[in-house]
């Protein structure tokens, strides 16, 4: 009796793995995703430690423990968002893992309480920046719950933009405080003021491009372009972009003049290509290009990082 329980105990967890596997491929492609996590925690920690003179790097397990809690938080995210629009998921996505039910909810909260647990024991046995990591959940725990106002924020885009979208600066701040308690730095300084900013604004430029649609392509699902227009949420895209080449093309240009210029090159493109959007809407989407944009620019400056630290 008990090896029979045993063997249906084992069966039903593959059948979940399965299943997670599934959700994963579809909503959160592990590969990429850890790529990007790893991409983003090195560029910014490079550019604070090249921003500051300092030379010498002690990269070991912290660092990649770092890259892969940037990974594990945004599959919590993920899949915070999916139990939060699941109700609205039924009708207007029917088709994605959860409503679909290629995956269940249970299988989700498995997914992230391992993820959570395994990040957090990571963290609290090597990381050296505890407050920021808990300072970090905590917000992303609110975000889940809606900052206790769901009916007030979830029927509003743009206040849930102001209330959801500063977690990225909370994601910064994760990554500047291990780099500069780590080598003796300032937390607080212009340097790390302008880097918050630098990171912050492709993000707002994914959010706000992911919700953007020609008229023609409108549903009942509420986009930005459906509250504002196209064109006026085309041109808040264009100014996020703006700021973005300021603030990375200001931190960038004392480390690579060369890679500075490059980022403006490539705001410049992504900036003509939305108003070319604005003139005529049912061009390719936005956010195909913004999501080619902001690889493109992140991985340049990662690459003129290693350049400048090989001459």
């Amino acid at each position: 009796m008990k090896q029979k329980s045993k063997w249906v105990w084992r069966l039903g967890l593959s059948i979940m793995v399965k299943r997670i596997n599934i959700y994963l491929k579809e909503m959160y492609p592990v590969a990429p995703r850890l790529f990007l996590g790893v991409l983003l925690f090195f560029e910014v920690y490079f550019l604070i430690l090249l921003n500051h003179g300092v030379g010498g790097f002690n990269i070991n397990h912290q660092e990649f423990i770092g890259g892969l809690t940037i990974f594990s938080f945004l599959m919590s995210l993920r899949i915070a968002d999916d139990f939060k629009d699941y109700e609205t998921d039924l009708k207007l996505f029917p088709e994605r893992a959860l409503p679909s039910g290629k995956v269940t909810k249970k299988d989700l909260a498995a997914l992230l309480a391992i993820n959570i647990a395994t990040v957090s024991i990571l963290n609290i046995l090597f990381m050296n920046n505890l407050i920021y990591f808990f300072i970090l959940m905590v917000y992303g725990s609110l975000m889940s719950l809606w900052f206790f106002n769901k009916a007030k924020i979830q029927n509003s885009l743009p206040l849930a933009l102001i209330t959801h979208n500063p977690v990225q600066f909370v994601l910064n701040l994760y990554i500047i405080s291990f780099t500069c308690i780590k080598y003796g730095l300032p937390i607080f300084n212009v340097i790390t003021f302008i880097a918050l900013f630098a990171f912050y604004f492709p993000a707002l430029a994914w959010e706000v491009a992911r919700k953007i649609r020609a008229p023609k392509d409108e549903t009942a699902y509420t986009t930005y372009s459906k509250i504002f227009g196209y064109k006026k949420a085309t041109l808040l895209l264009i100014i996020s972009i703006f700021c973005d080449m300021l603030a990375t093309s200001a931190i960038v240009f004392n480390v690579y003049k060369i890679s500075s210029i490059l980022n403006a090159a490539y705001c410049i493109i992504m900036i003509s290509a939305c108003i070319l959007y604005i003139k005529k809407p049912e061009r390719a989407k936005l956010i195909n290009k913004v999501e080619a944009y902001v690889y493109i620019a992140q991985i340049s400056i990662v690459i003129s990082m290693v350049i400048k630290i090989m001459l």
